[in-house]
């Protein structure tokens, strides 16, 4: 049967092709190539391998693109971990400060009173000493009417 398909190859190809009874699932080709498909089936199977070809390149560009977006958010997100731990840090230093503000005035203001009670004594015995001074002055005073 090949000598027949090979005969009948060779002499479709010489000549416009002419139809001639194959068996069933067996075609020739506008080349006049042995097919066990139909054209339509080989065309149809072409195509598809065509569109899977195309579909895995986009799939491959998509990947690319996911890749670089996953890198890009992965970059985005360290740098926003970054400036969060930074945020907190300030907060923290603000509220030490804030604290070490308070104690200062806490400790300002009992020096404060401190130093108020210190003058009040003060004053007190001020005043003591002026009144020993002016009974003294009286004292001698009237010592010196008297004399």
């Amino acid at each position: 049967m090949s000598a027949d398909v090979e005969s009948a190859s060779s002499a479709s190809a010489a000549t416009a092709m002419p139809e001639l009874s194959m068996p069933d699932g067996l075609y020739f080709d506008e080349v006049a190539k042995l097919r066990l498909l139909a054209p339509e089936t080989h065309e149809a199977t072409t195509h598809l391998r065509d569109d899977c070809k195309d579909f895995s390149e986009r799939v491959g560009q998509f990947q690319d693109i996911v890749g670089g977006f996953v890198e890009m958010l992965s970059t985005l997100s360290a740098a926003v971990e970054k400036e969060k731990l930074r945020a907190i840090s300030s907060r923290n230093q603000l509220k030490t400060v804030s604290k070490q503000r308070q104690a200062e005035q806490q400790l300002l203001q009992a020096l404060i009173a401190e130093r108020q009670a210190h003058l009040e004594r003060l004053r007190l015995q001020h005043e003591s000493l002026l009144r020993v001074q002016q009974e003294r002055e009286q004292f001698v005073d009237s010592l010196v009417e008297q004399k």
